[in-house]
């Protein structure tokens, strides 16, 4: 058995996420203690009570769903004897990939909080709310070559790319928003449904440049270490250990496209991976895993239980 580890993006946050781990485990709690003084808030808090919309917010969201990722890795550790180091690969969604470096001993749980926290108030600043948009492409005639069709015509009237290529029946569109809402009418014309996201700025296009700048300023002065094991890029879909290189591409992520669809593809051909676990909140990740990889097996750990089953597995 060859093991991925996969780390959860924006959209999986939730009220009441990593409270079950925190409440059982005092590695967890450590974990969102350090994450709560990087950033002089009470991250924590928000995360088990909400409000809502004040989780969802970008800068919110990004370091919270990678400290419930990071907590999880580190109950793995610590309580059960399961270390990132059990697996071939690491990767992570968007904000995911932070979470994954930070796994995997490159970047340090302060740091990759701070940088996160930065990295939402960055996206949030580089456009006013309300002149971009996105847009998801679903359904079972939608392809690369179709999302690409729907951006082309959306560019007619300003910037429009596939920012996520997430599946097969599930490639996301960014630009602005006049640009987007051409896109998706063409979309629709080629036998694609198109539902617009409700997200406060267009992720992953060339829009979001000043907020690259702002992270490529930060990321000059952060220490970068080979992680433990290689992770898997957005921009490139393949493994990268090279702390230079690491720290170009968290750049280049910012604008770029996430290649989420070819990264599962590469890790399942030809990184030989055979099973995925989606570790964090939510079970995103994992219903991609399985539509991409149907040979390889998929689970998404959530909560203690599936924690402890998940170790009691790989140590059978």
């Amino acid at each position: 058995m060859t093991l991925a580890l996969l780390f959860p993006g924006q959209g999986s946050q939730a009220v009441g996420m990593g409270a079950g781990l925190a409440d059982a485990f005092a590695s967890a709690r450590e974990v969102f203690a350090e994450v709560d003084a990087a950033l002089g808030q009470n991250l924590s808090q928000l995360m088990r009570e909400g409000p809502e919309d004040q989780l969802t917010l970008t800068e919110n969201a990004q370091p919270a769903l990678m400290a419930v990722s990071v907590a999880a890795a580190r109950v793995l550790k610590v309580e059960f004897g399961v270390d990132v180091s059990a697996a071939a690969y690491v990767a992570g969604h968007s904000l995911g990939e932070y979470s994954a470096l930070c796994a995997a001993g490159a970047i340090s749980l302060s740091d990759t909080a701070r940088l996160l926290k930065l990295r939402g108030q960055a996206m949030q600043r580089a456009v006013p709310v309300g002149k971009g948009a996105m847009a998801s492409l679903i359904g079972p005639k939608t392809d690369l070559a179709l999302a690409e069709a729907a951006a082309a015509a959306g560019s007619a009237v300003g910037v429009c790319v596939v920012a996520n290529d997430n599946n097969a029946g599930n490639i996301v569109i960014s630009g602005d928003k006049a640009a987007v809402d051409l896109a998706i009418e063409k979309a629709k014309e080629l036998g694609a449904r198109a539902i617009p996201l409700n997200v406060s700025a267009p992720f992953h296009c060339p829009l979001m440049q000043a907020a690259a700048d702002e992270m490529a300023a930060a990321l000059s002065s952060a220490t970068i270490l080979t992680p433990v094991v290689p992770v898997v890029a957005n921009v490139t879909a393949g493994p990268v250990s090279d702390p230079e290189v690491i720290r170009r591409l968290l750049v280049e992520q910012v604008t770029g496209r996430v290649r989420w669809r070819e990264s599962m593809i590469w890790m399942a051909n030809d990184g030989g991976v055979t099973r995925f676990a989606e570790i964090g909140s939510g079970k995103v990740l994992t219903g991609m895993a399985k539509r991409i990889a149907p040979d390889a097996e998929a689970v998404a750990l959530n909560t203690p239980e599936d924690l402890e089953a998940f170790a009691a597995s790989l140590k059978a």
